[in-house]
């Protein structure tokens, strides 16, 4: 892989640095991403939103794709409330937390909403004040991003302590994904991330793709900003039939085959998570 991507991106270009981090006490506040859509970034958020309940956890998950949310398709829930609802002033922002399967909450974006798909300092007000309500209510809060670079994408993600690339063992997916991680060791300073390889063909391929990955980022990223961005595998989540079976029937991996190998594999990045950030903060 050679450094095909393009110098800073024009539609991230304003997106802040992590200094608008939420800082109040409270959840480690992790953003899951990708470089490509369709790699299973929901899918991973909401089964290890469930694993991390389960180790004892006050989790919420936040749909941050504010343009194409789907977390509501994932889990099968039907809200009556949105993040929408609480932006318009409709609802206050405790009626739009509702409780998900696994025993988790969420707070639902709605699809299409259109007029919060880009970042207008209304956006960016609204969306860190809710940020900064819910941190010190919780233990964990998952932002679940959209895909790619946006400048709301990139936002979201600025309000993260931590960060999780997910990806594919697929070319397009690996690009946009060096893509994603360049521009936040670029743009928002950052030093490190945590890559999960989702659809791995075999259990441990994520390390090898993890090390090609890190040459690429040290030979043209390191120099561009004057030091090593560090790739940390979290874990790979293989290929598995009951992962379709789940999310066609939109219910929960780890609820309806908790003893697949892919829902072994979420339960096992939970246990990481714990070990190396959680019992920490």
């Amino acid at each position: 892989m050679s450094d095909t991507s393009k110098s800073t991106p024009s539609a991230a270009a304003s997106a802040p640095a992590p200094a608008t981090r939420a800082a109040a006490p409270g959840a480690m506040v992790l953003a899951v991403t990708s470089g490509k859509g369709g790699v299973g970034k929901t899918f991973v958020s909401a089964n290890l939103a469930a694993a991390l309940t389960k180790r004892g956890y006050r989790v919420l998950v936040l749909d941050a794709d504010l343009g194409l949310a789907n977390l509501d398709v994932v889990l099968n829930l039907f809200p009556k409330t949105t993040l929408h609802d609480v932006f318009t002033g409709k609802a206050k922002l405790e009626n739009a937390i509702h409780k998900a399967p696994g025993g988790f909450s969420v707070l639902l974006a709605g699809s299409g909403m259109v007029e919060y798909s880009r970042l207008t300092p209304q956006v960016r007000n609204e969306f860190l004040e809710v940020i900064n309500s819910l941190v010190p209510k919780y233990d964990v809060m998952l932002l679940d991003t959209g895909a790619g670079i946006s400048d709301v994408v990139l936002f979201a993600i600025s309000l993260a302590s931590e960060i999780l690339v997910v990806a594919t063992p697929e070319p397009t997916s690996l690009t946009d994904a060096y893509a994603t991680i360049k521009v936040l060791a670029v743009q928002q300073n950052r030093d490190h991330v945590h890559l999960v390889i989702n659809q791995a063909m075999r259990m441990g391929d994520g390390r090898a793709i993890t090390a090609q990955l890190q040459q690429v980022l040290d030979r043209y990223v390191g120099t561009e900003v004057g030091k090593r961005m560090r790739l940390v595998h979290l874990g790979d989540i293989p290929i598995d039939a009951s992962v379709r079976e789940a999310v066609m029937r939109r219910q929960l991996l780890l609820l309806t085959a908790a003893g697949c190998p892919a829902a072994v594999a979420v339960s096992a990045l939970a246990a990481k998570l714990d070990d190396a950030l959680l019992k920490d903060s």
